[in-house]
């Protein structure tokens, strides 16, 4: 009876590892489903800005935010990460890789090698993209400058830096269908769903995350810590109307423009880098941002810590 209950629990054990390996297999977009087609660069620049490429991406200490070399540290409760190299170089950077290398990466979290990348790079809000706009942002990309900066390894204890784990959390929190704006809404305001939850990936700083760094669905747009800051500045602020309140949409479209914000004030940390890259788009598109995001309706976040008292 022993000898069978052990069979038993080693069966189990068995189909549960085989069940999580196929549920985990990185998922691919072949070659064939990229029709010939022109690209349009100037779209591919405009992606490269309204994505953030720059934030993360631009080697740090330097002005050039086309070079693409790397290097950035992104602090996480589970690690520190480091922005890879994706500049045309064919050795430490994406020169080597073809256009469905690229889509892949973007749209399903899978590297070239086959493995997953980690979810702080926003695939999440990336496969929200079309498809024309990716292939444009390779194109753009190959015209940038080659950077022979090689890429840092990550600093992840275990289990976080076994790759294959990463599957399981896609298999939870990463939605196999597109984001699609309400069709009813008009032409303004779905652009700016779209840039917000397709290459501008707001959510994925501004809604606070659970144990598992998964963005929580109920309180997305509402803030919460920033693992990269420390002490009272270490808050990302709810972008809903319950944090926006009387913010205008001129308001939300000069703040992306200039960094100033309403009350005299000016945006800081990363949000001045994000900034740096809105400030780059074409006027319309701020103002569909702005639009989308004043239409956010108001959400309870966590509650921010208490100021500590001076002594």
């Amino acid at each position: 009876m022993f000898r069978k209950l052990v069979n038993l629990v080693i069966v189990i054990v068995a189909l549960g590892i085989a069940a999580f390996w196929i549920a985990t297999i990185p998922q691919t977009v072949p070659a064939s489903a990229l029709p010939p087609r022109t690209p349009d660069l100037a779209n591919g620049r405009a992606m490269l800005f309204a994505g953030g490429c720059p934030a993360c991406h631009a080697t740090p200490e330097q002005d050039d935010r086309t070079r693409l070399g790397g290097g950035l540290a992104l602090k996480t409760p589970f690690g520190t990460f480091y922005a890879p190299n994706i500049s045309p170089d064919p050795k430490a950077g994406i020169g080597g890789w073809s256009e469905a290398d690229f889509v892949t990466a973007l749209t399903k979290g899978t590297s070239p090698a086959g493995q997953h990348y980690y979810p702080v790079f926003p695939y999440g809000s990336y496969q929200n993209m079309a498809l024309a706009d990716v292939r444009d942002l390779f194109a753009y990309l190959e015209t940038l400058p080659a950077v022979g900066d090689a890429s840092r390894p990550h600093a992840l204890s275990f289990p976080f830096s076994v790759r294959r784990v990463v599957g399981g959390w896609k298999f939870l929190f990463l939605a196999g269908e597109q984001y699609r704006p309400d069709p009813s809404q008009p032409p303004p305001l779905k652009r700016g769903a779209y840039l917000v939850n397709g290459p501008g990936h707001c959510a994925e700083c501004h809604s606070p995350r659970n144990a598992l760094g998964g963005i929580v669905a109920g309180q997305r747009f509402a803030g919460g810590p920033d693992p990269d800051l420390k002490g009272e500045d270490a808050w990302v602020p709810n972008i809903t109307q319950k944090g926006l309140g009387d913010w205008s949409e001129k308001d939300i479209a000069y703040m992306l423009e200039t960094g100033d914000t309403p009350d005299g004030d000016s945006v800081g940390g990363s949000m001045a880098q994000v900034v740096k890259n809105t400030a780059q788009l074409k006027p319309d598109d701020r103002v569909a941002i702005a639009a989308y995001v004043k239409s956010l309706p108001p959400v309870e976040g966590p509650p921010k810590p208490p100021k500590k008292k001076a002594e």
